[in-house]
């Protein structure tokens, strides 16, 4: 006859017997395709990770930084600061955060994220970017991605910053919209152009989905873009936003550019 004591072993036997499988399942997995570094591609010991060597060489951001606009600066002065750029041309948006500075160090994994499908990089990205924007994360009704040109999504197939908008939704608990803008003109790549150029290129580039006003009225909305450079993207988004009603508009970005000097 089962005992009451045999009765309630069977689901923590249960339980053994599935993490053993699943142990199992990793070392198989791992045995053929074994973690590597997001950067290098070196053997790691487990996904989603930098090497030591790579850990080293990339720029994580942290304070001192502009409150603003999240610039890294050199020196602590004890207290919060804005840089000078902001205090003399305040920018739409709010406050921006990035994970690291975009460099020689990072550029490759960036790179391989947005346009080598290397989709599966975005849990660990998100993650970075969790730590690094929590202040913001924590302060967002809305968490919206930086859209694609509907050309340039069916080309490469994915919007980045929408994988990790929904990333950082699930981990977060906060409602992530992947469409709640669009990109209603393929503007040319901002890559070679001036700041001024960057900010006439995206001029009017932006448009609320239909439908999503409602929603915005009086929201406070996270802005998720990969890189960001000048700011000029982030502004032109922000400025909609708080023109159809936002009560603010954030910007986390995985990577940043941060000007040598």
């Amino acid at each position: 006859m089962t005992s009451e004591r045999d009765i309630a072993a069977v689901p923590f036997l249960r339980g053994r017997l599935l993490r053993a499988g699943l142990s199992i399942g990793r070392a198989v997995r791992d045995g053929l395709l074994p973690p590597r570094c997001l950067s290098c591609g070196t053997v790691v010991g487990r996904d989603g990770v930098l090497c030591a060597g790579c850990w080293a060489e990339v720029s994580f951001l942290a304070p001192p930084l502009c409150v603003r606009c999240g610039y890294p600066f050199e020196l602590d002065f004890g207290e919060p600061v804005t840089c000078g750029r902001c205090l003399a041309d305040p920018p739409a948006f709010d406050r921006a955060r990035a994970v690291f500075a975009y460099d020689e160090a990072s550029r490759s994994m960036l790179l391989d994220f947005k346009h080598g499908d290397r989709t599966d990089y975005a849990p660990s990205l998100a993650a970075w970017m969790a730590r690094a924007g929590a202040e913001l994360l924590a302060d967002a009704d809305l968490i919206a991605p930086v859209p694609l040109h509907r050309r340039r999504l069916w080309s490469r197939r994915y919007n980045q910053a929408a994988l990790l908008a929904l990333e950082l939704g699930r981990r977060t608990g906060r409602r992530a919209v992947p469409d709640l803008l669009v990109r209603r003109r393929d503007t040319p790549s901002q890559g070679r152009l001036s700041p001024a150029g960057r900010r006439r290129n995206v001029a009017g580039a932006f448009a609320l989905r239909p439908g999503c006003r409602a929603m915005l009225a009086g929201k406070r909305v996270l802005l998720i873009d990969d890189v960001m450079t000048t700011g000029a993207t982030a502004e032109a988004c922000a400025k909609l936003l708080k023109r159809a009603g936002a009560a603010s508009c954030d910007l986390l970005a995985v990577a940043r550019v941060v000007r040598a000097g």
